[in-house]
């Protein structure tokens, strides 16, 4: 902190002890203590309300679409659902998604590949 040392720091104390005296000097590191936290609370909410600025103009320069309520629900409604493959299929009744390799058997339920076949008996 500003170059001072240890003997820098005790010739200052010396000095401070013989010039205000031995009964002064615990009022006046009293009163210097108090003043430098004071400076610090200031400095802390000084520093903390320019964040706050900062945080708040940010978020004003956001540019939010103006919509309302009502126009979001109407543009909701007319538009139409995409249908997926596997929508359809479960529609139309079929369990199974277009496309896929292994059907199931209707009786069991089992796959075809782990159905035996009953015929060879």
């Amino acid at each position: 902190m500003f170059g001072l040392g240890m003997p820098e720091i005790l010739l200052i104390l010396a000095i401070a002890l013989i010039v205000i005296g031995p009964q002064k000097l615990p009022d006046l590191a009293k009163t210097l203590g108090r003043a430098m936290g004071e400076f610090k609370k200031s400095a802390q909410d000084f520093k903390r309300s320019i964040d706050v600025e900062t945080t708040v103009k940010d978020i004003k320069d956001i540019n939010l679409p103006k919509t309302d309520l009502k126009d979001i629900l109407k543009e909701a409604n007319t538009k139409e659902e995409p249908v997926s493959p596997v929508k359809s299929a479960a529609d139309s009744g079929n369990p199974e998604p277009p496309g896929n390799p292994v059907a199931k058997d209707q009786t069991t339920g089992e796959s075809n590949a782990s159905v035996t076949d009953h015929t060879k008996n």
